[in-house]
C-alpha cells in the first residue's frame, strides 16, 4: 500500500490518508501543523476551539507514532503553548529526546515579549534502537573581521576545523523573510532547517513523511538529500505548487560522496561521521589556531562564485574576495594552509 504513495504528494486529509499507511514504514515523520492563530489557509479553519484543535491533534500524533519504524524519529514544529501539550500525547507512546529551539524573529505583536521561539519537539520511536547522526554547522564568525565571535581562550587547538557541533538552540537559520523567495503559503519554513532534520535522523533512500506538506519545503529537502517523500495536504493549490517544484529538484546536495545542506552556496549542515571524506574538500589551515581568523575555504566552489580557485597553482594568481582586506597576496594566504 505505502508503494502508492512514496516519492508522490497527495491532496486530501490527513486524518484519512495516514490511516492507509502500514505500522513502521517511515524512517521520520515531520508535522509543522497549522498553529490555531487565524492564518489565511486556503481550504484549512485555522480557527478552532482550543480542545478541539487538541484533540484534532492528538489523533494525527498519534498515527504519525505508529508509522514511524522503531528506529526513526518523530518532529513536530510549533509554537510553545501547543508543543507542551503535544508531550503529553506523545510521553506513552514514544521516548524524548530534545526540545529543539529555534530563534525565528518574527514582527512584533504588541503587550507580549518578542515571540521569536519557535520549537522542534524531537521524539524517538525506540530509544534504543534509533539512527542518529551528530551534525556539525559553519564556525560563527564577526561581520567585519571574519574572526570567531566566541572566544576559545587557551584552547583553540581543540577547535574542529569546520564548525562545532548542533546543539538544541538554533540561531544560525532564519526565517523566509523577502517576498521573492516566499510560496502563498502564510507559515514557509527554509528548507535547510528541513535538511537539518532529515540529515541528522535518516540516511540515503530513506522515507521521509510530511502530513501537511504545505508548498513542498520537506518533500524538496529529501528529494535533495537522496531521500524519499510522502507528503500530503488537504489545500489542491498547494499540492500542485509541490509538484511544479519538485520537477525542477535534483537529488545532487552532495560533496564528494557525502550528504550536506546547501545554504548561499555554503555548507551550512553536515554529519560528524562524514568529516574525513568532506575534508579534502578544503583549504585548511595547518595549525588548526589560525581557525580563529582565517576560515577554511571549499577548494571547488559553486560555478556561479568565481572568488574560489578550482585548483591551488590558480590560487598565486588570484584575490579570494573576502581575504582581500586582510592579505597583500594570495601567496601568503598559500603559506597558512601548507
Amino acid at each position: 500500500m505505502i508503494k502508492a504513495y512514496i516519492d508522490t504528494i497527495t491532496a486530501g486529509n490527513c486524518l484519512d490518508l495516514l490511516k492507509r499507511l502500514p505500522d513502521n514504514s517511515v524512517a521520520m515523520a515531520f508535522a509543522d501543523p497549522p498553529f490555531n492563530l487565524k492564518k489565511k489557509y486556503g481550504k484549512y479553519n485555522d480557527h478552532l476551539k482550543n480542545q478541539e484543535y487538541l484533540d484534532w491533534c492528538k489523533i494525527w500524533i498519534l498515527e504519525l507514532v505508529r508509522i514511524t519504524r522503531p528506529t526513526g524519529s518523530i518532529f513536530l514544529h510549533n509554537i510553545p503553548k501547543w508543543l507542551i501539550r503535544y508531550s503529553h500525547f506523545l510521553d506513552d507512546v514514544a521516548s524524548f529526546k530534545h526540545w529543539i529551539a529555534w530563534d525565528a524573529q518574527t514582527a512584533p505583536m504588541g503587550r507580549t515579549l518578542q515571540p521569536n521561539h519557535y520549537g522542534i519537539l524531537f521524539y524517538a520511536k525506540d530509544s534504543e534502537k534509533l539512527i542518529f547522526n551528530e551534525l556539525r554547522y559553519p564556525h560563527k564568525r564577526t561581520r567585519q573581521t571574519n574572526m570567531l565571535a566566541k572566544d576559545y581562550g587557551g584552547k583553540k587547538y581543540l577547535l574542529h576545523p569546520y564548525g562545532p557541533l548542533v546543539s538544541d538552540v538554533w540561531i544560525d537559520i532564519h526565517r523566509i523573510k523577502h517576498s521573492k523567495y516566499r510560496d502563498t503559503h502564510p507559515c514557509q519554513l527554509p528548507i535547510h532547517l528541513l535538511e537539518r532534520l532529515i540529515l541528522m535522523a535518516t540516511n540515503e533512500n530513506d522515507i521521509v513523511l510530511d502530513p501537511f506538506v504545505g508548498t513542498g519545503t520537506t518533500a524538496i529537502a529529501a528529494k535533495k538529500l537522496g531521500r524519499h517523500y510522502i507528503g500530503f495536504d488537504v489545500d489542491n493549490d498547494y499540492v500542485d505548487i509541490t509538484k511544479d517544484k519538485l520537477k525542477n529538484v535534483e537529488s545532487n546536495s552532495k560533496i564528494g560522496n557525502s550528504w550536506v545542506s546547501f545554504y548561499l552556496d555554503e555548507i551550512v549542515t553536515l554529519r560528524d561521521r562524514d568529516w574525513n571524506d568532506i575534508k579534502q574538500y578544503f583549504y585548511i589551515p595547518t595549525k588548526i589556531q589560525y581557525i580563529d581568523k582565517f576560515p577554511i575555504i571549499l577548494k571547488h566552489g559553486p560555478k556561479n562564485i568565481p572568488n574560489y580557485c578550482a585548483k591551488k597553482n590558480e590560487m598565486d594568481d588570484l584575490f579570494l574576495f573576502e581575504e582581500k582586506k586582510k592579505f597583500k597576496t594570495i601567496k601568503k594566504f598559500v603559506k597558512i594552509i601548507e
